[in-house]
């Protein structure tokens, strides 16, 4: 049986690459966030084991992989911090503020 999306074109995308359109895909394709059954694991050329979630266009299957700073964007996500910039430039998703947990940050001093 032939899978319906073998003629899309699969991209690996790193948050340091993420673009508004993708993101925008991601939190309409996941209002609530991702949960873990919808975490696909696999191999990379490197033989590394990476998690993403997968977001699909007309012609490309997206495998954003995982992370704490996607979950973050995620959830602060609004379209119109997005306005000025063109929907495939990846400068226009900036790395989130993350709080550093208390507990960790005594453990480091």
């Amino acid at each position: 049986m032939k899978q319906k999306d073998t003629h899309l074109k699969r991209v690996i995308v790193d948050f340091k690459k993420l673009t508004p359109e993708i993101l925008a895909l991601l939190v309409e394709k996941y209002p609530d966030g991702y949960d873990d059954d919808q975490i696909i694991s696999f191999k990379n050329a490197k033989n590394e084991l990476v998690d993403a979630v997968e977001v699909t266009t007309q012609d490309t299957k997206y495998l954003v992989k995982v992370s704490t700073k996607l979950a973050t964007t995620m959830e602060n996500y609004d379209e119109d911090d997005y306005l000025d910039f063109e929907d495939d430039d990846p400068d226009a998703v900036q790395d989130p503020d993350l709080e550093v947990d208390e507990d960790l940050e005594e453990d480091l001093d």
